[in-house]
C-alpha cells in the first residue's frame, strides 16, 4: 500500500498537533509494513499571510490528488477583521464544499479514566459513547442570499432532499453497527426547513426498520446531552445544529482536545480535530494532541481499511490515560501532567506495548 496524505497544519496549535499525529502515524504504518507519502501545504491564516488567500489553487489541487487529508486548525485573532472570503475559516468551508465532504462524523466517547475530567458529574458521563453525523455542505453556512447592512443582517437556511437523504443513510448505516438508534435533531416546531428535514429523514428510516428513529428539537437535545448523554447512540443533524452539538460534546469528554472528526464525501475524505487553533497556547508545548492523533486513527479506518491499526492507536491512548498521563487541559492534581511532545511519545510507547502483547506477528489490515 502506497498512499498519499495531504497535511494542512494551519494556524495556532495546528502545526503542533499535526506534528504529533504524523509522528504516531509514521510509527504505526512502519509496524504494519505500509508506506504513506506525506505532502504538507498551507491553509488558513498561514496561507493568507504568504499568498493573500486562505486556500490556494495549488493546495486544493494537492488535496484532489491525495487519498486523504489531515488538517490541524485554522483561524486566530490576527485575521478576525478580514472580509468573509479572506478569513481563515473561509478556507475550511471552501475545502469541504470543493471536496464534496457532505458528512461530518464526530465521535464523543468518554474514556473511563477521564470520567472525572468532565465538568459534569462522573455518574452522568461515565459510559458515554455516541457519534454525531452532521450534514456539512448545505444549510445556513452555504445558503444564499446572505449579507448585512447597517440596519440588518440575513442568512438563508436551505436543504434539498438529496442533501438530507445521503447524510441520513450514512447515519442509519452506522446505527446498524452500533446500538440501532438514531436521534434526528431539528427545530421543526419553528422552521419550515426543519419540517422538511424531519419528513425526509422519516422517509429514509422506512428502509431501516431495524433502527429506532427518534426526533428531538435542538434546544432539548442540547439539554439532554448534558443531562443524560448515555441515552444517545447516533445523532443526525444539520450543519448549524451539528456544529453546536459537537462542541457541547466537548463538555462530556472533558476537553475539545479529545474530540476527533472525519469529513467524508463520495470520493474524498478529510480528518481533523474538533478544537480550534487556540493561538494563546501555540508554540508552548502544552496543546493536547489526542484529538489529532484520534483523527489520524479514524483516517486509517475509514480511508485505508486499517481497522486493526486504528483500534491499537485508540487502545494506546486509553492505556496512557489509565496510567495517569495528561496534558494540562484534562489534568487534575495527582495526574502526570506532560506536554504535547511527551504525551505523544507516551502514546507511541503504549502502542508498542500493546502491539507486542498481542503478538499477532503480521496484522490484518
Amino acid at each position: 500500500m502506497n498512499k498519499r496524505i495531504t497535511l494542512l497544519p494551519g494556524d495556532g496549535i495546528g502545526p503542533e498537533v499535526i506534528g504529533s499525529a504524523v509522528k504516531v502515524l509514521k510509527y504505526v504504518i512502519e509496524k504494519f509494513g505500509v508506506e504513506f507519502e506525506f505532502v504538507e501545504m498551507p491553509i488558513g491564516g498561514a496561507s493568507y499571510d504568504k499568498y493573500g488567500t486562505p486556500l490556494t489553487d495549488e493546495t486544493l489541487q494537492t488535496c484532489y490528488d491525495s487519498d486523504a487529508v489531515l488538517l490541524g486548525a485554522v483561524g486566530g485573532y490576527k485575521w478576525e477583521n478580514l472580509e468573509h472570503s479572506l478569513k481563515p475559516e473561509a478556507a475550511l468551508l471552501k475545502l469541504r464544499k470543493s471536496l464534496g465532504l457532505f458528512a461530518n462524523i464526530r465521535p464523543a466517547k468518554v474514556y473511563p479514566s477521564l470520567a472525572d475530567a468532565s465538568s459534569l458529574k462522573k455518574e452522568i458521563v461515565e459510559g458515554t459513547n455516541f457519534v454525531v453525523f452532521r450534514e456539512l455542505t448545505g444549510g445556513i453556512y452555504f445558503g444564499q442570499p446572505r449579507g448585512y447592512t447597517e440596519e440588518k443582517g440575513w442568512n438563508t437556511m436551505v436543504y434539498t432532499r438529496e442533501e438530507i437523504e445521503r447524510i441520513a443513510k450514512m447515519a442509519f448505516e452506522a446505527a446498524i453497527k452500533r446500538k440501532g438508534m438514531v436521534t434526528s435533531v431539528d427545530k421543526a416546531n419553528v422552521l419550515e426547513v426543519s419540517q422538511f428535514w424531519r419528513k425526509v429523514v422519516g422517509d429514509v428510516s422506512k428502509d431501516y426498520p431495524m433502527v429506532q428513529l427518534k426526533n428531538m428539537y435542538i434546544d432539548n437535545a442540547a439539554m439532554q446531552i448534558v443531562r443524560d448523554p448515555r441515552q444517545f447512540d447516533v445523532i443526525l443533524t444539520s450543519n448549524l445544529f451539528g456544529d453546536i452539538l459537537s462542541d457541547i460534546s466537548g463538555m462530556i469528554t472533558g476537553s475539545l482536545g479529545m474530540l476527533p472528526s472525519a469529513s467524508i464525501g463520495t470520493k474524498y475524505a478529510l480528518y481533523e480535530p474538533v478544537h480550534g487553533s487556540a493561538p494563546d497556547i501555540a508554540g508552548q508545548n502544552i496543546a493536547n494532541p489526542i484529538a489529532a492523533i484520534s483523527s489520524a486513527a479514524m483516517m486509517l479506518e475509514y480511508s485505508f481499511d486499517m481497522s486493526k491499526a486504528s483500534e491499537l492507536i485508540i487502545d494506546a491512548i486509553n492505556r496512557a490515560l489509565q496510567e495517569g498521563y495528561r496534558t494540562a487541559d484534562i489534568g487534575n492534581e495527582g495526574d502526570k501532567i506532560v506536554g504535547t511532545k511527551e504525551i505523544t511519545n507516551v502514546i507511541m510507547s503504549k502502542f508498542e506495548e500493546i502491539y507486542n502483547e498481542q503478538a499477532l506477528g503480521v496484522f490484518t489490515l
